[in-house]
Order: structure tokens, then C-alpha cells, then sequence
């Protein structure tokens, strides 16, 4: 009797052993996938930034005095946004 416990108990727990491993290494399947979906993500907005950071530089380049003043005039926007929002209108 005690030996067929002790026999259950063992395979219970080779049981539990084997079904733990097996979470690791869904777990560790899914990490790798999630790691690789994020690297893959961050790989294609670099070399979006990087194109549109040219596309600017090119536009910029070629018409400075335009770019100078939206500059401007973004600017002056945030500014009286940033006034209208002050509960105090002393200057």
C-alpha cells in the first residue's frame, strides 16, 4: 500500500514536472515571437524616421525662407495658445 502511494505520488509529481516544462517553453516560444515582432516593428519605424527626416531636410534645403517662416508662425500659434490658457492675463 504504501508503495503504490509512494508510486502515485512520483508520477504526480513527474506529471506536474512535465507540464511545467511545457509552459516554459510555450512561454518561452511566445516571448521570442513577441521579441521578434518588436524588433521587426522597430526596424521598419527607423527607417521611416529616416526617410522622412531626408524628405525634410530636402524640403528645407530647398526652400529655407518657407521653412523659417512656418517656424514662425508655429511658433507665434503655440505662444497665444499658451497665453490663452493663463488664468492671470497680467503681462
Amino acid at each position: 500500500m504504501r508503495n503504490e502511494a509512494g508510486d502515485i505520488v512520483q508520477d504526480q509529481v513527474e506529471d506536474l514536472k512535465q507540464l511545467g516544462q511545457e509552459w516554459k517553453d510555450k512561454a518561452r516560444a511566445a516571448g521570442n515571437a513577441a521579441w521578434d515582432a518588436t524588433c521587426a516593428t522597430y526596424q521598419q519605424l527607423s527607417d521611416k524616421t529616416i526617410e522622412y527626416s531626408k524628405a525634410t531636410d530636402k524640403v528645407i534645403r530647398e526652400k529655407p525662407y518657407a521653412a523659417i517662416g512656418i517656424a514662425f508662425g508655429v511658433g507665434v500659434a503655440i505662444g497665444l495658445l499658451a497665453m490663452c490658457g493663463r488664468e492671470d492675463d497680467e503681462y
